[in-house]
């Protein structure tokens, strides 16, 4: 029988990913590098698991050779994403995750024909970041073939941050914000343009952000010129604004360890199980040709929720054979309506 293995499966993302895995009848490998988290975890739900280092080579490779597919849920990405894809493509083993970080996109987009090659689907960014995004930018596209700008804007609402997500943000500190002009990724100062936004009534002040969808809308859509903007409290906003003057003393290797250690300490998990059931996510879509625009709005259950819903969707799909060798986006293999099956997920024209 066709399995998947999950990797960081006892991080506060992977738990929700099991957890929704065994609802649906379905035995995971686990794995990770703290053997007695996998342990537990394993005895909970009777499932197997294998504990080993990304860094063991032989270790990975024998645990991929197991299953079909692996689901990668151990960040900081930008570390950790490499040695998986590669040994995925290695073992011909079909990668997806739950990342959300430029670099690794932009990385596995380049290794395309390599997958291609070994007949392995290569697709990250499969929750949140970036499925409802990366659907919605695919609609208005599919609707204004001519666009030559997109602008999406995000705003979470009732949700929380987890551990993994905050270490992500500090690993990444030093890239500054992102965006794409002429069809090529270019950093911009943090807080580089602000604009206010009617998500629903009431305007909402929103940020240019490094979000995913800079490298992977483009991917989907082929518009040049992507822009992604976000909510987020004011005091953040300020602190960001600030790092344009002191953000070199994150750059250090020293400096970013302390502060993800502090991480730890301070977040001891992540939403509580009542964000996740009430909380909810916002975002529009704004494609233009400079004549004509184009814009719509998804509405989508709480971020983590969501992503252990889609990761997982995508890992079934890709049992059952319904795939696309090469680096793929959720809406170029699985089209801009994929997101709609979900429940809680609605979507508007505007």
């Amino acid at each position: 029988m066709k399995n998947f293995l999950v990797y960081g499966s006892y991080g506060y993302t992977g738990k929700l990913i099991v957890e929704q895995a065994v609802k649906a009848g379905l035995k995971p490998l686990l794995a990770g590098r703290d053997e007695k988290q996998l342990r537990a975890q394993a005895e909970k739900f009777g499932l197997e698991y294998r504990a080993f280092s990304i860094e063991d080579g032989a270790a990975l490779d024998s645990a991929l050779l197991e299953v079909d597919a692996v689901l990668h849920c151990a960040g900081p990405f930008v570390l950790t994403f490499r040695k998986m894809a590669e040994a995925c493509i290695r073992t011909k083993r079909h990668y997806v995750d739950i990342s959300g970080e430029i670099e690794g996109f932009e990385a596995l987009a380049a290794m395309d024909e390599e997958a291609k090659r070994a007949g392995v689907m290569l697709l990250p960014g499969g929750g949140f970041d970036v499925v409802p995004s990366d659907c919605l930018s695919a609609y208005v596209a599919g609707k204004l073939p001519s666009a030559t700008h997109l602008e999406l804007y995000i705003k979470s609402i009732g949700s929380g941050v987890s551990r993994g997500t905050a270490r992500s943000a500090i690993e990444n500190s030093h890239r500054q914000g992102r965006i794409r002009r002429d069809g090529k990724i270019v950093s911009v100062p943090n807080v580089w343009d602000t604009k206010y936004v009617d998500f629903s009534r009431v305007p909402t002040r929103v940020i240019s952000a490094g979000w995913g969808d800079v490298s992977t809308a483009y991917h989907s859509t082929g518009i040049p010129n992507i822009t992604v903007y976000m909510h987020f409290p004011d005091k953040v906003i300020e602190l960001m604004r600030m790092t344009r003057y002191v953000g070199f003393f994150l750059y250090t290797r020293a400096i970013k360890n302390f502060i993800k250690w502090l991480i730890g300490k301070i977040i001891l998990s992540g939403p509580s199980r009542a964000q996740n059931e009430n909380g909810f996510s916002l975002l529009i879509a704004e494609a233009t040709d400079g004549k004509q625009t184009v814009r719509a709005k998804l509405r989508a259950p709480e971020a983590y929720y969501l992503t252990a819903l889609t990761s997982l969707e995508i890992v079934k799909r890709i049992l059952e054979g319904d795939l696309k060798a090469g680096f793929q986006t959720p809406s170029r293999v699985y089209g801009a309506d994929f997101i709609l099956q979900f429940a809680g997920v609605t979507r508007e024209d505007l």
